[in-house]
């Protein structure tokens, strides 16, 4: 009488050693699948703490550390953003961001580590700034609607210049999509196509619009967008100097050709 029971149990017991001890190969695709929903997540929720947070002049926020300490956390979580986003980008930080997973993944998955790691940054940045309470400006009427269509614009172009550049690299998709099929993962070559053929530096002035495009003006948009358009004006020089060693004279060509974010809207550069 107790060996069917003997056999039920010996089967549950493989059930749950299966579930809590996959062979590699299910291990891998479950790691690949838990990083994507993790990650497009994250950055789902930091791309709307944005808009939401700076479509109010950031003054509609989480923070509430008293003042004036305030002003030292906000100006913290405005800094840790291009700080710590450019130090990853750097070979330590990449070995960095490796290193954070088993060997045998954390390369692989160092873009969309990366991604995670921005988006949480961003997250932070946006979710818990402590608003000042003041309010210099607010848009009104037809303004108020031709500030808002600006607006919207402004995240259309940052989007179209982020599939211009790799959506699949912007979003984190790079890393847990080559994992789930057990390749290498293959980075798009240099984008000179779309908004690429305009500027060398779409993205970064499309974020620089969306910070201005806003219907709300308060002390604290005007320091978050003063700081993060100099980031976005300086940082793309060190990019530049990652694809020229990467691209050499290719990349240096398209240097010549290409303005670096003020486009020279004419008819030879438009059609070239």
């Amino acid at each position: 009488m107790t060996a069917p029971q003997d056999s039920h149990v010996a089967r549950l017991t493989t059930l749950v050693m299966g579930a809590l001890h996959p062979p590699p190969g299910r291990r891998r695709i479950l790691l690949a699948l838990g990083f994507g929903a993790f990650v497009h997540a994250i950055f789902a929720a930091a791309v709307l703490a944005m808009i939401v947070a700076m479509f109010f002049g950031m003054s509609r926020s989480l923070g509430n550390v008293p003042w004036p300490y305030a002003a030292l956390a906000n100006a913290a979580l405005v800094l840790q953003f291009p700080l710590v986003h450019s130090l990853l980008l750097t070979p330590r930080g990449g070995r960095w961001l490796a290193s954070l997973l088993p060997a045998h993944y954390g390369a692989t998955l160092s873009t969309t580590t990366y991604a995670v790691i921005a988006s949480l940054q961003l997250l932070a940045l946006f979710a818990l700034w402590t608003p000042s309470g003041i309010v210099w400006w607010q848009a009104e009427g037809a303004t108020f609607y031709l500030i808002c269509t600006a607006y919207a614009a402004t995240w259309m172009l940052l989007i179209k210049a982020s599939f211009d550049a790799g959506a699949e690299v912007q979003s984190g998709a790079l890393g847990w999509l080559s994992l789930l099929q057990n390749i290498k993962p293959r980075f798009p070559d240099m984008p000179t196509s779309g908004l690429f053929r305009i500027i060398r530096q779409p993205i970064y002035v499309a974020f620089a619009l969306t910070l201005w495009a806003v219907p709300v003006w308060t002390p604290d948009q005007l320091a978050l967008a003063i700081t993060l358009s100099a980031y976005c004006l300086v940082a793309p020089r060190l990019k530049e100097r990652r694809f020229a060693k990467r691209y050499g004279d290719r990349f240096r060509a398209y240097q010549r050709k290409v303005p670096y974010v003020v486009p020279l809207l004419n008819q030879k550069l438009m059609s070239g």
